[in-house]
């Protein structure tokens, strides 16, 4: 098996999917040997999903995982047996650290004692994505005109990533980030280009050629936008768009092939993802019984409203790819789930049930996802610059609709719900956490730890692991590739 080192590693979506590559023999090609991340929650979800995989690659006993996961078993009660046994083998490659130049250290240190003298002369990977907070549009329009946001040390986290590659030199490493990378500048610089600069003066004598994922040409002939993959493209039903480098040893990289992923037959919808989740609605929040029945007043008003539209014409639906589909459906569910978890809905307050349940049924009819100045007066949100020229963010309030890709899942819907309405309008609430990880391609089987706000941040913060087996697969053909 080839090692894996995983940087900056959230929950663990890149994870995932490596460790799930096997190869023509039923193999596992891959070993986890190091992860790091610096949230707590996240480093307990990345502890509890090894040791599900030690237990499936040990052959233990995966009723206790099913057990806990589904709430029939106290943690307490669960640590024993081969359980216990996986745990402690699982959790020692998990390390809880803030990576930066003050901890290198004692990150330096934990790598040379996992990976060993053995491992250092031998083929391993590198992967991560440092955080995406300075890069994206989101982030940088939160704060235009802060002074400070120049010298953020968000934007240099990176450096942790380099740092590792120039001490430790990986065959092959895989660095992702968001697509605001490749406009996002730090004063006059663009911040792609600098990165692209700084691999080339890898310290300790480190070379790589960097290569795309989606386009196989030659390194020098590529563009920025050749290493922006678009997750709906290979089978992920999300509109999630990522920058992603892969990075080649310079002293084999004349004898690894160039390899790209396989686009899809088409895409996973939403109808695709999330039809055979079980209905269910959600409950009222913040208000007296009176005020409810006032707002289903104003929802039944404007329904009527709603249903005397005269729709035209609208868009076609989305064919979803057959191959894909099942491709899908074999990566995300697990009969071995009585109940689906992560799956109960957050209550909302009444005003936005309403707002929920008429934008929902709109959305059916256009085909597409209203703005929320499209609805009655009535159902307008209570803000100050509501209705007023330019006024923002008219999107805040989002359906996504049944056959497309959803769009970008991001960690702001641990906040909110409103860009993320189901696109049934008899359930008439937001996602649930695991409806949001079934966009993301996290498997059924898969658990995320904390409360619910910090489960929505996780699934939002991740790399979809189902493009990331892609990406593994490819990554394991080229390691493959210098053993014949």
């Amino acid at each position: 098996m080839f090692p894996v080192i995983d940087l900056f590693a959230g929950p663990g979506g890149l994870n995932e999917g490596f460790s799930s590559v096997k190869d023509e023999r039923g193999d596992f090609v891959f070993k986890t040997l190091a992860s790091f991340e610096m949230d707590s929650l996240a480093c307990q979800t990345l502890r509890l999903r090894a040791t599900y995989r030690e237990l499936v690659r040990s052959g233990g006993d995966l009723q206790p995982y099913f057990d806990y996961i589904q709430g029939k078993n106290t943690w307490q009660s669960t640590l024993t047996g081969d359980f216990r046994e996986a745990y402690l083998a699982a959790k020692s490659h998990v390390y809880q650290v803030e990576l930066g130049e003050k901890n290198r250290p004692e990150v330096d240190n934990f790598i040379e004692r996992q990976l060993g003298p053995e491992n250092r002369r031998g083929h391993w990977a590198l992967i991560g994505g440092p955080p995406c907070q300075a890069y994206s549009l989101a982030g940088r329009s939160r704060r235009t005109g802060d002074e400070a946001f120049a010298s953020d040390h968000k934007h240099f986290l990176y450096r942790e990533y380099l740092h590792i590659l120039g001490k430790f030199k990986p065959t092959i490493f895989v660095m992702e980030n968001v697509k605001g990378l490749l406009s996002s500048k730090n004063g006059d610089s663009s911040m792609f280009q600098t990165i692209l600069s700084d691999l080339k003066r890898l310290p300790g004598g480190a070379s790589y050629e960097i290569r795309s994922l989606v386009v196989e040409a030659d390194p020098k002939d590529l563009d920025p936008s050749d290493f922006i993959i678009r997750s709906e493209e290979y089978g992920v039903p999300q509109k999630r768009h990522r920058v992603i480098l892969l990075g080649v040893r310079s002293d084999v990289a004349a004898i690894i092939p160039r390899l790209v992923l396989d686009k899809a037959d088409g895409p996973v919808t939403v109808r695709a993802a999330l039809q055979t989740m079980p209905s269910i609605r959600a409950q009222t929040s913040g208000r007296k019984p009176k005020v409810d029945q006032d707002w289903r007043a104003v929802q039944a008003d404007a329904l009527s409203h709603v249903r005397t539209i005269d729709v035209a014409s609208k868009p076609e639906p989305v064919k979803a790819g057959v191959l894909a589909v099942d491709s899908y459906e074999s990566w995300i569910l697990d009969d071995r789930l009585t109940v689906p978890v992560h799956h109960e809905p957050r209550a909302h307050m009444v005003s936005d049930l309403a707002r929920y349940r008429v934008m929902a049924e709109l959305a059916e009819r256009l085909g597409k996802s209203p703005k929320y100045i499209d609805l009655p007066a009535k159902l307008h949100p209570e803000h100050r610059n509501v209705g007023k020229v330019g006024t923002p963010f008219t999107d805040r309030f989002r359906v996504q609709v049944w056959d497309a890709p959803a769009t970008t899942v991001v960690s702001h819907i641990s906040k909110d719900g409103h860009y993320y309405i189901h696109p049934d309008p008899e359930q008439n609430r937001s996602f649930t956490v695991r409806e949001a990880a079934r966009l993301q391609s996290f498997p059924d089987n898969y658990f995320f730890e904390g409360a619910r706000t910090q489960q929505f941040h996780q699934v939002g913060n991740a790399v979809p692991p189902l493009l990331s087996r892609q990406i593994g697969d490819v990554v394991a053909d080229m390691l493959g590739s210098l053993k014949d």
